[in-house]
């Protein structure tokens, strides 16, 4: 009913003002994208970005600017907004989790942290792909193959594997029956094994020299979830082989593991 007495109100400067901002935000956007394509001073993951988050930006401002010239029909908005204490800090307590999302993704998408197809770690528990970033969340995709939306307020720590080097870490959490000298002997083998099978994943120097080759950082955590310790391997590799790395090394994880019948953590453990 609202929309129609609306339509019979002013029907026609409804329609010319919703097809103004339409045409206004094509008209930004299509700006953006020519002086991205006629400039290279930034790289071209780095404009891709920029330029979606550019179209969310355009997008919502086009969209609260038509809100606000329907709701000015109906009331005065002035006096509503500066005479209203109450009603603003309603709405200040209301909006304050989308405020830091949107100030937090301002500043993630600025200082360039993040940016499109960035693999990133986020809390030590989603790891993936960077597929979107709007203004209030960024979107990533797992190797699981499942899209995970996480709002930038929810963000305690980021790990950025296109920053600088990647680094491949994986690990085995044993149990704490196991006996740790055993344990050692086995990773160690399987960091040397590693370092033999897969040595065109390292990333190496200007002289082919591995930078860092797959190595053994003995116990990283003690009494994991009150099931055992963790034991893990890490190296540097390339950043294209960087999925592949890591898949590896959790098969030769996985498989000394089970040739040399290692205590694995088992969650019956914390009952006993």
């Amino acid at each position: 009913m609202f929309f129609v007495e609306l339509f019979k109100k002013f029907p026609v400067e409804i329609i010319m003002v919703a097809l103004l901002i339409i045409l206004t935000v094509y008209l930004i956007r299509k700006s953006i994208k020519l002086f991205f394509d006629n400039t290279s001073f930034l790289d071209e993951k780095r404009e891709e970005t920029l330029i979606h988050f550019a179209n969310q930006v355009t997008k919502v401002l086009g969209f609260v600017f038509f809100i606000i010239f329907v709701l000015s029909h109906f009331f005065d908005l002035t006096k509503l907004v500066t005479g209203s204490v109450v009603l603003a800090s309603a709405l200040a307590l209301i909006l304050q989790h989308i405020i830091r999302d949107y100030i937090m993704g301002l500043t993630y998408l600025f200082e360039r942290q993040i940016q499109l197809g960035d693999y990133v770690i986020i809390n030590g528990n989603r790891q993936g792909n960077i597929e979107e970033i709007s203004m209030r969340h960024v979107k990533i995709r797992q190797y699981d193959g499942y899209l995970y939306t996480i709002s930038y307020s929810s963000i305690s720590e980021l790990q950025n594997g296109n920053r600088g080097r990647r680094r491949v870490t994986e690990s085995l959490v044993l149990s704490y029956r196991q006996n740790p000298n055993d344990a050692f002997k086995v990773l160690e083998e399987v960091a040397k094994t590693c370092n033999e099978k897969y040595e065109d994943y390292l990333l190496k120097d200007e002289y082919g020299i591995p930078v860092e080759r797959f190595k053994f950082n003995q116990i990283s955590d003690l009494n994991v979830d009150y099931k055992g310790h963790r034991y893990t391997l890490s190296g540097l590799v390339n950043e294209e082989d960087f999925a592949e790395a890591g898949k590896m090394l959790r098969y030769e994880l996985a498989m000394a593991a089970y040739k040399n019948n290692l205590m694995m953590a088992e969650s019956y453990e914390t009952s006993h």
